[in-house]
């Protein structure tokens, strides 16, 4: 079953389809920066963005810490063969 999500931006709803979510992993995610219970603007959804595309880069650069020492590299892997 797909899922509605409804937005109000500048007393204006606006529903979006955000499709399966029986986690309420996307629900949540998007609750995390964004009240979805009251009128929103544009200044929220800005600061959400930014906010959520901080979050990524973060993520991302933990991710390549754990790559970069965690995993050997194919080059290392094969002086040890």
């Amino acid at each position: 079953m797909t899922k509605d999500i409804t937005f109000h931006i500048n007393n204006v709803a606006y529903t979006v389809n955000i499709g399966e979510d029986p986690d309420l992993k996307m629900e949540l995610g998007l609750r995390k920066f964004l009240d979805l219970d009251r009128n929103l603007h544009i200044q929220d959804l800005i600061a959400a963005y930014l906010q959520k595309t901080n979050e990524l880069l973060e993520f991302e650069e933990k991710l390549k810490i754990i790559v970069d020492t965690k995993i050997p590299t194919l080059d290392k892997s094969k002086n040890q063969l």
